[in-house]
């Protein structure tokens, strides 16, 4: 916990850092972010979001504990220390169960805060932003706060009873994007009115006292979500505006303690990362475009697949998940309008990647061993990387790849999802390249 309280300082000074948090609980992409911290030898954020991980297993099946067991073990079979993983927890709260009635879903968030602390997450967002059965819409502020104040008091007994308790920090904010992305774009984007992001802060502050929560537990207390702006919905992206932002900048950067803690910045273009680390959106939450770079290589795997492989022996990746999607159309039905034409295009294609929720069905699990064991025992031509893979064939001319493609399909997949990886580590000041630059400049 020290290190990212050190990268949130240094943001603080002015500083060009932060840290990117992986919110993804997707194998592949775990190991590819792994990847990139061991490369650049820097901190990993990785956060479980509560509709992933829970008391009762969330869509991964997955406790608390068996996360982080996951995760670590993970990070020692590919030679990262343990000291460089940080855990975090993403949307905290009653998110889960809001058909329930308040006290019973807020019930239900508390064995959730409790399951987490105790399972070794540090870094806790609360989030109770939503309404729960019966609850007024919207939600008041004042309410909202009670209840994340309640939450954290949940925390703190927790890590207190605890032998060797886990340092705790914590995540406040009321205008949350909704777990799991958003159906449409609002028409005219805004940042959140500093008047607003004040009221907030004092308002937490207020709950935080009303239950005895004492300056020493408010400073634990790291950063606020905000709506700086940025947002996708299945086909459009919303571009940061870093002018529009600059009054959300210059009250922040006033804060003793507070950072921005920025949601939804997949598919950004590179360069407005750097802006938002610039204006103290310091800690840039990504997953979707994660799970949406996984699934672009697995398919482009595919359509190379059946090029090489006889038809009776191939995977049938893409019609198999998309049957998949089809007979259990929960996780997807209420994020993709249209006619079936258009619906069939978003689940396979869409940037609110809901495929995401589906890569651990079994079915689906066995036509990726399949691909990926079809692609093992082929060599893969040139012309045909360049045609399906080209950043990936690019990489192999600049020799970021090993010629070794014959047998290395997973090698072109962690690739792909790194490539995203590796551009939010560039904007937070964590990738290799930029401490090199940095050394050399110094030296300069």
């Amino acid at each position: 916990m020290n290190a990212l309280l050190e990268l949130l300082r240094a943001n603080k000074q002015g500083q060009s850092k932060g840290i990117y948090a992986v919110c993804s609980a997707h194998p592949m992409v775990l190991r590819a972010a792994i990847q990139q911290a061991k490369a650049d030898n820097s901190l990993l954020l990785i956060e479980a979001t509560a509709n992933q991980v829970n008391q009762d297993g969330g869509y991964t099946g997955m406790q608390p504990s068996d996360f982080i067991q996951f995760v670590k073990d993970m990070a020692t079979a590919l030679g990262l220390s343990q000291q460089q993983l940080c855990f975090g927890g993403d949307h905290l709260g009653p998110v889960c169960w809001t058909a329930l009635p308040a006290a019973e879903a807020m019930a239900k968030a508390e064995t959730l805060i409790e399951a987490y602390v105790r399972a070794g997450f540090g870094k806790i967002h609360l989030d109770t932003s939503m309404p729960c059965a019966g609850d007024p819409h919207p939600l008041p502020d004042m309410l909202i706060a009670e209840r994340a104040a309640r939450l954290c008091q949940v925390a703190e007994q927790t890590a207190a009873s605890m032998a060797e308790p886990t340092s705790l920090c914590y995540v406040i904010g009321t205008e949350v994007p909704a777990p799991g992305g958003v159906a449409t774009l609002e028409h005219q984007l805004q940042p959140t009115p500093v008047a607003n992001v004040a009221h907030t802060i004092t308002l937490h502050q207020q709950a935080f006292a009303a239950l005895g929560l004492g300056a020493d537990v408010w400073q634990k207390v790291i950063a606020v979500v905000v709506q700086p702006g940025v947002e996708f919905d299945n086909t459009q992206v919303h571009a940061f505006d870093a002018v529009a932002s600059t009054e959300l900048a210059d009250f922040i950067a006033k804060d003793p303690q507070l950072v921005f803690e920025a949601h939804s910045t997949d598919f950004q273009p590179p360069s407005r990362y750097q802006q938002l680390v610039q204006q103290h959106f310091a800690i840039l939450k990504v997953g979707p475009q994660l799970t949406f770079a996984l699934r672009e290589a697995l398919f482009a795997l595919c359509y190379i697949e059946q090029q090489l492989v006889p038809v009776e022996q191939q995977s049938h990746l893409i019609a198999v998940s998309e049957r998949v999607m089809q007979l259990q159309p929960a996780h997807w039905q209420k994020f993709y309008p249209g006619n079936a034409v258009e619906q069939q295009l978003l689940r396979q294609y869409s940037f609110s990647d809901r495929i995401r929720y589906y890569w651990q069905q079994p079915e689906l699990q066995l036509a990726v061993n399949r691909l990926l064991q079809n692609l093992s025992s082929v060599a893969i031509p040139l012309p045909l990387l360049s045609q399906f893979m080209p950043l990936q064939y690019q990489a192999l001319l600049n020799g970021e790849l090993s010629g070794e493609l014959s047998s290395a399909p997973e090698a072109l997949l962690q690739h792909h999802i790194g490539l995203v990886l590796k551009m939010y580590a560039s904007a937070c000041g964590l990738a290799g390249d930029c401490r090199a630059n940095a050394q050399r400049a110094e030296a300069a």
